[in-house]
């Protein structure tokens, strides 16, 4: 990939003065709703991925679990997350992303009853499979919606409220699942309560997008100028309205001339590919800080850490405490600084606090000074993690691919993703069986290094473009 002397020595231009939001109240009250009730998908995204925390030391003994079926109990969602991403992907670049939300509910609400009633590990893994199809095409499809509904100026705030729906998710279901845990006790059957809650999301999220508009976008990309126009005047003044669908009717004819859509319009277009290996590279980063072996195993690192198992499940509500708050913050933070140097600083957060999860691990005695120590540094970690790594990967990643194919495009980068994450999900289990929990950490901080090295290189800065101006200049960047 010939583009790293460029990334590294391109000067740093400031962000273009974004344009006034002059829209009328009831415009900028209809974006509101319009992020509110898209943004139901990232609260399905974290519940359905956070509630196999709590859920799974009472499914292990309820169903049989050994390390492997238990990895492969967790590790199903995300392998089914990987084809929902390409796959919705693709659904939302040929059927709109609204009908693509709405497809995704119906997954989300038949994955979540299959987990409640599944009699079999089997099963289990086949409703978390299903699950895992909705959630993959929730983290491309609903991003890509909001950026391409919203203005230039707001979009780092409004498509990272998704990603505060996702751990307010998280929050929501670390939060359940103690509650449930002790009301319920030990009794049998107590984690099919923990996974039932996900289908009253789904039911609102179905409902509310059935009376959502298109994206102006996509609309504009298949030649429905007329209803593209109409709805940008929902969400803009009509003056700006009218601009931005000049410029976006502009630039979906010169995608068109080019036939960017696809895979083999991908590797037929230098530029395009040059930058596809860029957004595999940020899919990449984001989860090789080992993100989802505290959102999949917080309870049993805490429990190894020393703390009693419903100690444990209650403490761990502090991560899904601190991952909201830190999301609150890097969305204040989206708005008032770069892109990469803010990926930059959640990557060096993230390393350091791995590094000392493992020296805790390793010199602490066990017992409660560990069992706080360990958790003061998920807390810390999550931080840099929720405040600044994911939501500038998911912002960034529903920014920078043409519009002609940027749910693809996203779509094939969430796979990368997704991927790595069932990677991780499948073999953390038996790493920390086999090598313990201090080595499995030092191992992720060698890659957290490596990631660190690959941003400085790589990633582009987007902030205070439109999409198109954004377009543009990357098609400039890596021809």
């Amino acid at each position: 990939m010939d583009v790293r002397d460029d990334a590294a020595t391109a000067p740093t231009e400031p962000a273009p003065t974004a344009p006034v939001d002059d829209a009328p109240p009831a415009v900028r009250r209809r974006l509101r709703l319009i992020t509110l009730v898209a943004t139901f998908g990232g609260l399905l995204f974290g519940y359905d991925t956070g509630v196999i925390n709590g859920a799974l030391p009472y499914m292990t003994e309820d169903l049989g679990l050994t390390p492997v079926t238990e990895g492969m109990v967790t590790s199903s969602l995300l392998l089914g997350a990987a084809l929902g991403a390409v796959t919705g992907g693709r659904i939302s670049d040929t059927r709109g992303r609204r009908r693509g939300i709405l497809l995704l509910a119906v997954l989300f609400f038949i994955g979540a009853l299959g987990c409640t009633l599944a009699p079999t590990t089997e099963v289990m893994v086949v409703a978390r499979f299903v699950l895992g199809l909705a959630v993959g095409g929730a983290s491309v499809t609903v991003p890509i919606y909001l950026a391409e509904v919203s203005p230039a100026e707001r979009r780092g705030a409004l498509v990272t409220r998704n990603e505060l729906m996702i751990v307010s998710g998280q929050l929501l279901a670390f939060t359940c699942n103690a509650v449930i845990a002790r009301v319920g006790g030990e009794s049998g059957g107590v984690w099919r309560w923990m996974l039932v809650v996900a289908t009253l999301p789904a039911v609102v999220l179905w409902f509310g997008m059935l009376v959502m508009p298109e994206s102006p976008r996509w609309l504009a990309s298949k030649g429905r100028l007329d209803d593209a126009l109409d709805v940008l005047r929902q969400v803009r003044s009509h003056q700006r309205a009218e601009a931005e669908l000049s410029e976006v009717t502009a630039l979906s004819a010169k995608d068109e001339q080019e036939r960017l859509g696809g895979w083999q319009d991908m590797r037929a277009t230098p530029w395009v590919r040059k930058l596809m290996l860029v957004g595999f590279g940020i899919a990449v980063v984001q989860q090789v800080t080992g993100v989802n072996t505290i959102m999949y195993y917080g309870t049993r690192i805490l429990t190894d850490a020393g703390f009693a198992a419903d100690s444990a499940l209650t403490a761990n509500i502090a991560n899904g405490v601190i991952s909201v708050a830190a999301t609150f913050a890097g969305i204040w933070l989206l708005g008032r600084v770069d892109r990469r140097p803010m990926l930059l600083t959640g990557q060096i957060g993230t390393t350091g606090a791995l590094l000392l999860i493992g020296v805790f691990s390793l010199v602490l005695p066990e017992g409660t000074g560990r069992a706080l120590a360990v958790l003061a540094m998920t807390v810390t970690f999550l931080a840099f993690q929720q405040g600044a790594i994911s939501p500038v990967t998911w912002l960034t990643l529903s920014e920078i691919f043409p519009m002609r194919m940027r749910a693809f495009g996203m779509g094939v980068a969430a796979v990368v993703l997704w991927l790595t994450n069932f990677l991780i999900g499948l073999v953390f289990p038996s790493l920390v069986a086999g090598i313990g929990i201090s080595a499995t950490f030092f191992l992720f901080v060698a890659l957290g290094v490596a990631a660190i090295a690959f941003v400085h290189k790589y990633v582009p800065e987007t902030r205070g473009r439109s999409l198109e101006t954004l377009e543009k200049e990357l098609r400039a960047r890596f021809s």
